[in-house]
């Protein structure tokens, strides 16, 4: 594999990183929950460490790292706000646009992880991706109880 095209992947990656950590700080402050503020403020971190990570890896590679997130998660942080404006910034809403981001993240990990990376890149790509999916069922799960809970209410 080309080393630009590693470089452009894992810049990709990046903005990956930093668009979950806009979209969980995004989320944190529109949450009722205190306990849900605490999980998305700590998934910003990990998507934080993930992005440091990330851009490390591009200079070692003799590349110029990404340092924002992109435009496809700019736009879902307004339609995060859009949609909570409509539903009043329910918890359960903010989940669920949480995973849908997650749901994002986690397919742009697989496909970068398909490729013929460096085996440092590879096992960088892998663990941060087992990270991701590890915060998507998270935030599935408490989706699910948060929607039982709005059943049941």
């Amino acid at each position: 594999m080309d080393n630009k095209d590693v470089i452009d992947d894992l810049n990709t990656l990046i903005e990956t990183s930093k668009d979950g950590e806009y979209g969980f700080l995004n989320c944190a402050e529109h949450v009722r929950s205190a306990s849900l503020r605490d999980v998305f403020a700590k998934r910003a971190a990990d998507c934080r460490e993930a992005s440091a990570e990330l851009q490390q890896m591009v200079r070692q590679q003799g590349g110029k790292p990404e340092d924002d997130g992109s435009t496809s998660g700019a736009m879902h942080r307004g339609w995060v706000a859009v949609k909570g404006t409509l539903t009043g910034y329910s918890d359960l809403a903010m989940l669920e646009e949480c995973e849908r981001g997650e749901d994002a993240a986690l397919a742009r990990y697989r496909k970068v992880a398909q490729k013929a990376l460096p085996a440092g890149v590879m096992e960088v790509v892998q663990r941060q991706m087992t990270g991701v999916l590890r915060n998507h069922d998270q935030i599935r799960l408490l989706r699910d109880q948060a929607r039982n809970a709005a059943d049941k209410g």
